[in-house]
């Protein structure tokens, strides 16, 4: 697995996971999907991916898109 792939698979956890506990537990938890959204948004505009850098730390190999 690639950084890309990594950040893609984390990503979907997060809005997969928030909006559950959304659903379930408090409809608080919506705010984690809209955190994750504008990090999306944010990261294809300017390049620059916290979880990236997390996973590159992890030693995870590099993909295309972060580098």
């Amino acid at each position: 697995m690639n950084i890309d792939r990594a950040v893609l698979a984390f990503a979907g956890v997060i809005v997969l996971a928030s909006a559950t506990l959304a659903v379930t537990v408090s409809p608080c938890w919506i705010a984690l999907t809209l955190f994750a959204g504008a990090n999306m948004l944010q990261a294809s505009i300017s390049g620059w991916c916290p979880a990236a850098m997390v996973f590159k730390a992890l030693g995870v190999r590099a993909g295309t898109a972060f580098r």
